[in-house]
């Protein structure tokens, strides 16, 4: 599979995107960018990235994130990820991304954490 393939779903203000695939330098890397800027330009800023079904995540993709994380914020929003495989927690750790983003083993947990976020913020 060298593509990715991407699917929205809502549940109250946040954009579940459900990815599939690989998230590495090139076509695939565009497209989350891509696809991520448009869902923060129609205001939809609260984003939790499912990444059950991703197969590889290369530098390139974790840049990616990155730079969408930070977008999401400029819009007042957040970017949460959820379901990493060992492999991407372990980047993640190395990396020390962790430190940057929030990250969540099942759905309910993550909804949860936007509920009690914007509530402490409000």
């Amino acid at each position: 599979m060298s593509e990715l393939n991407i699917s929205t779903r809502q549940s109250g203000n946040v954009t579940i995107v459900d990815l599939a695939g690989r998230i590495a330098l090139g076509e695939t890397n565009r497209a989350l960018h891509d696809s991520i800027r448009q869902m923060i330009d129609h205001g939809n800023s609260k984003l939790l990235l499912n990444l059950r079904n991703v197969i590889l995540i290369d530098s390139s993709g974790l840049g990616e994130l990155v730079a969408s994380f930070a977008s999401a914020e400029r819009a007042g929003g957040t970017i949460k990820l959820m379901n990493l495989s060992d492999k991407f927690i372990e980047l993640i750790t190395i990396t020390k991304l962790y430190t940057v983003f929030d990250v969540f083993d099942n759905e309910n947990d993550a909804l949860a954490s936007f509920g009690s976020a914007s509530e402490a913020t409000a």
